[in-house]
């Protein structure tokens, strides 16, 4: 009988954790400084065009390594 009562009592225990865990996230959650809508919007155009640009540029590189080997191989 007693080790019925150990589980139930571990079971609990070990509820607990999660419940306060979750807690500090929403504590957590609370203190973040959440970006305007402007403010998303000017770091989403700064993603995407940074994005476009980096492609770009590895799209030249590829296109003159390409041409470089092949122009190598063909010797």
């Amino acid at each position: 009988m007693g080790d019925s009562t150990e589980k139930k009592t571990s079971k609990a225990k070990a509820k607990k954790p999660k419940m306060s865990f979750w807690k500090g996230v929403k504590a957590e959650f609370k203190k973040v400084s959440w970006p305007d809508r402007d403010e998303t919007l000017k770091q989403s155009v700064a993603v995407v065009a940074i994005s476009i640009a980096v492609g770009v540029i590895i799209a030249v590189l590829d296109l003159l390594i390409q041409y470089g080997v092949n122009f190598i191989t063909s010797i």
